[in-house]
């Protein structure tokens, strides 16, 4: 129960941290250099590895559950939805903000909570 409670969490965008763009992040905006900041690459943090391919789907693995959704760019936003084996996560659209190899998604079009992925 523990790990689902914390894989919902970090799938969620919500892993830590404050609401806030932090001065090192510098916000994404716009689709096209976000489809290339992901293109063939994998986002990483500790217990899952997720795919953001170019043609609207979610794809990896997260604390051994399949992890699947669909995804669209809105208003300079990326919004989502996902499910981890047979839990759902509902829409929400996310500011994007990178930082070198550093993705970071901040919940609620950016007022939430934030994830930290690496880009491999």
């Amino acid at each position: 129960m523990f790990m689902r409670i914390l894989l919902m969490a970090a799938l969620l965008a919500g892993a830590g941290g404050s609401p806030a763009v932090a001065q090192e992040f510098r916000a994404v905006t716009d689709e096209s250099e976000f489809r290339e900041l992901t293109a063939g690459r994998e986002l990483r943090r500790f217990g899952i590895r997720l795919e953001v391919l170019p043609q609207g789907d979610i794809v990896g693995r997260g604390f051994g559950y399949q992890v699947t959704g669909d995804w669209q760019w809105g208003e300079s936003f990326f919004c989502r939805e996902m499910a981890y084996g047979s839990n759902a996560i509902s829409h929400n659209c996310q500011l994007v903000a990178i930082n070198g190899d550093t993705i970071r998604f901040i919940s609620d079009r950016g007022e939430g909570e934030h994830a930290d992925f690496r880009l491999r």
